[in-house]
Parts: C-alpha cells; structure tokens; sequence
C-alpha cells in the first residue's frame, strides 16, 4: 500500500504560503516612500503640514537658512502620484496647480523635474539644500533619510 496525501492539509499549506507571499509584497514597509535630502539640509523630521509647505514652495529655506531645492519626478509618474497621496495628502493635479500658479504669477517656480528616481538621488546628493523623495532605500547613501510625522 502507498501512503495516502492528505489533500485538505496540502491546500491549507497551499494557502498560508500564498498569503504570507501577499502580506510581504504590500507590507508598507516593502514600498514605502522616503523622503531624502541633501545632508547640509541637517533636519531629521518634518510634519505633513512643513512638508507640504516645502512641496507647495511656500517654505524656501531649511531652519538653518540653507534655501531649499525640490526635486520631482513627472506629474504621471506612479511613484510621484503616490508621494503626492501618502505623504502630502494631495492631489498631483492640486500640486500642480499650486507650481502653475506660483510660476505664472511670478511669484516662484516650479520643482526640478528629474526623469526617474536614480537622477533624483544624484541630484539630491549633488545639490545643497535639496530634498526629494524615493521608494527604494537599498541604493541610497550619503543623504538625510527624514521623518514625517503628524
């Protein structure tokens, strides 16, 4: 005689595999966005409100008088679309309409838009002042990684 498979027991293995598989790949911490900037911006925290300050253009300089440099990726870029949700709690439309505002009234300009997000850390590396943001922290060093709370 063989030995019988418990069929029942296979498929709840079967299952567990499978959701552990689906916690791991939408854990928050898998892609989680980052928000970066160059080291002499020497700040380790902001509030959504001082963030949102910064991305709307309305903060200019960082406490220790250092002018910021915003750094984006294209409006239609998923991670710039998710940046602009989580983390500032906007719309991309409601963010660009505030830099097409300020740009056309003369009253500022607009984020540097970098193509994709290794351009991004280099020029956050390479800028003082800057910040930007990132999903991937692997390939990030020499910058500020900053946090955002309430």
């Amino acid at each position: 005689m063989s030995p019988s498979v418990n069929y029942k027991d296979e498929n709840i293995k079967s299952i567990f595999i499978y959701i552990a598989i689906v916690i791991l790949l939408f854990s928050p911490q898998v892609n989680a966005i980052q928000i970066i900037s160059n080291i002499t911006a020497d700040t380790s925290s902001l509030s959504v409100t001082q963030l949102r300050r910064i991305y709307s253009m309305r903060q200019v300089h960082w406490q220790n008088g250092i002018p910021i440099v915003v750094y984006v990726l294209a409006s239609k870029n998923p991670l710039h679309q998710k940046f602009c949700r989580e983390k500032l709690r906007l719309f991309p439309y409601q963010l660009d309409r505030i830099w097409h505002k300020l740009t056309f009234s003369g009253y500022g300009v607009a984020p540097i838009e970098v193509a994709n997000e290794s351009e991004l850390i280099q020029a956050i590396k390479s800028t003082k002042g800057a910040i930007g943001y990132v999903e991937n922290l692997s390939e990030v060093k020499d910058v500020n990684i900053i946090k955002i709370g309430d």
